[in-house]
């Protein structure tokens, strides 16, 4: 069952079944009440974030869960972004296992770094030759991708994942990586090539605190480093003691170490036997991203990503981060009054996205009484009209403007008629009165039975903010 069907049929057999996402069934079982914000992403399964901030927006790379996997099932990799931690637009699908010709399986856990112009995705696959997991390296002109091998075979392999670049002040770039165990390489310039040999950093209980009744793995590093530097302090955050696991940290004088133990950021929470972390600092605030099943139908193998808003201690030590679904509180507001990419989404119920033939996405798979939030929209003195770019192979349907909640009051309603093809394109176009000041907006769908109508874009006109 795809999780749109989940979301819409699965949801009272969900909170069933697990307690600890009691809380977000409860909400979404209550028509017309505003969700949560918290997983990040509705309308996929996403694991392994890696956030990455260029001029001052937040482009978050993922791995993406198959629906219903019984394992670690992945193909592809995935890339949103926001300018305000709320509202997150899916650019889609930048790069997949067919980018690496020489690869056949796992799409997993990888990292994007910005340099030299470019932007460098280094990813764990599983190398058809072989057999062996090895680290490969995507290059792009955009953070948005597409991707393109950078070289045509593998970066580095020794059987182990979950690669994290780091580029230290002085312009030194490393890659760090392993399960079960921790290496690191100087990467060039070029950042595709690197000098010397994997380097294996000693995991001892000092560095990375101590693991009971696993003689094998006396420590508690067991994947998913993430490394930076902050006020001359040097911090390994990492997935711990699988299973399940949680998130601690280490910290240490220099890249390389060495490596002092500093305890548990995240405990072990969610219905995912795994978690992995990623570290940003944006706009004057602190952000950590992670992974959990908390959607419908999910699991170990069926994650999703979300995201807290802390502040390091005095003494720069992480304060213990819980699991929440409420998420990081909005960045500033969103204005309407410029296009907007319909799949600019803070929450989403059972719609799917899809490639435009127009560029970019757009959101499709609509049936009646499906909605998009969209949250912080900054009306001002008020919107006069309301556009939305649509295409229908049916009969459309009609937009419902609403306000404050998926039953909140209707400021307008848009007709959607059949354009000939799902990719036809028009723009319809209907007056809007009370919108004011700074609301949720939901775009309510209705119509007949099946799906409607698809949305590329949407705008707000005739006010001012």
């Amino acid at each position: 069952m795809k999780l749109r069907a989940l979301l819409r049929a699965g949801k009272g057999l969900r909170c069933a079944i697990a307690a600890m996402a009691s809380l977000a069934c409860a909400i979404a079982l209550l028509p017309g009440t505003a969700h949560a914000d918290n997983p990040i992403v509705q309308h996929i399964y996403t694991a392994d974030p890696a956030p990455m901030v260029h001029d001052g927006r937040v482009y978050l790379y993922t791995g993406h869960d198959e629906d219903g996997s019984t394992y670690f099932t992945m193909r592809e990799w995935r890339v949103f972004s926001s300018a305000d931690m709320v509202n997150w637009t899916d650019h889609g699908v930048p790069m997949n296992l067919a980018t690496f010709a020489w690869a056949d399986a796992n799409a997993w856990a990888g990292h994007v770094i910005a340099r030299n112009g470019k932007f460098y995705w280094y990813v764990p696959v599983r190398q058809r030759s072989t057999g062996q997991m090895v680290i490969g390296v995507g290059v792009a002109d955009s953070p948005t991708g597409p991707f393109r091998d950078a070289l045509g075979r593998p970066l580095v392999g020794n059987g182990e994942i979950d690669p994290h670049a780091f580029v230290d002040g002085d312009g030194q770039a490393y890659l760090y990586w392993g399960n079960p165990n921790l290496w690191y390489v100087r990467l060039n310039p070029d950042m595709v090539s690197f000098s010397g040999s994997p380097t294996r950093i000693p995991l001892t209980t000092a560095g990375f605190g101590t693991r009971t009744g696993n003689p094998s793995r006396p420590t508690l590093y067991e994947e998913g480093p993430w490394v930076y530097q902050r006020n001359g302090l040097y911090y390994m955050v990492f997935a711990a003691e699988c299973c399940s696991e949680f998130i601690a940290y280490s910290t240490a004088p220099s890249p390389t170490g060495p490596w002092t133990y500093r305890g548990t950021i995240m405990p072990r929470q969610g219905s995912s036997f795994t978690n992995h972390a990623g570290v940003i600092d944006v706009n004057g605030g602190s952000y950590f991203f992670y992974h959990n099943g908390a959607l419908p139908g999910g699991g170990g193998y069926t994650r999703s990503v979300a995201l807290e808003r802390f502040t390091y201690n005095a003494n720069g030590t992480f304060p213990t981060i819980n699991m929440t679904t409420v998420g990081a509180s909005q960045v500033g507001t969103l204005n309407p009054y410029v296009r907007q990419e319909a799949e600019t989404i803070a929450w989403g119920s059972g719609i799917e996205t899809e490639p435009s033939r127009e560029g970019g996405m757009n959101v499709g798979w609509i049936e009646n009484g499906d909605h998009i939030k969209v949250k912080g929209v900054a009306f001002g003195t008020g919107a006069a009209s309301f556009s939305a770019r649509v295409a229908s192979a049916t009969n459309g349907g009609r937009i419902e403007v609403r306000l404050d909640s998926a039953g909140g009051p209707i400021v307008g309603t848009c007709a959607v008629g059949g354009t000939g093809g799902w990719q036809n394109w028009t723009t319809t176009t209907c007056g809007v009165s009370g919108a004011t000041g700074t609301r949720d907006l939901y775009l309510h769908f209705a119509g007949g039975s099946g799906n409607l109508f698809n949305v590329d874009w949407w705008q707000f006109g005739g006010g001012r903010r």
